[in-house]
């Protein structure tokens, strides 16, 4: 019975694992504003576009990007 209930919740913790290893962000760029922002997910509407030349594996990381993304660099 331990067995079973051991191997449930490592089957369960193997699934679960990769939904939270799969944060990514993203420096977007609203179309009519200009102003960069890190969002998240990956844009999908008309209104923000990707600027970033890819996802960032966290927030920091997506920072640290924007400052070197031209189209953001603020005048």
């Amino acid at each position: 019975m331990k067995l079973k209930i051991a191997s449930a919740a490592l089957m369960l913790a193997a699934l679960s694992l990769p939904a939270f290893a799969a944060d990514e962000f993203y420096v977007v760029q609203d179309v009519k504003t200009k102003k960069c922002t890190i969002v998240d997910k990956k844009p999908t509407t008309t209104t923000m576009v990707q600027v970033g030349p890819m996802a960032f594996k966290s927030r920091t990381e997506a920072e640290s990007g924007m400052k070197t993304i031209k189209v953001c660099e603020t005048k």
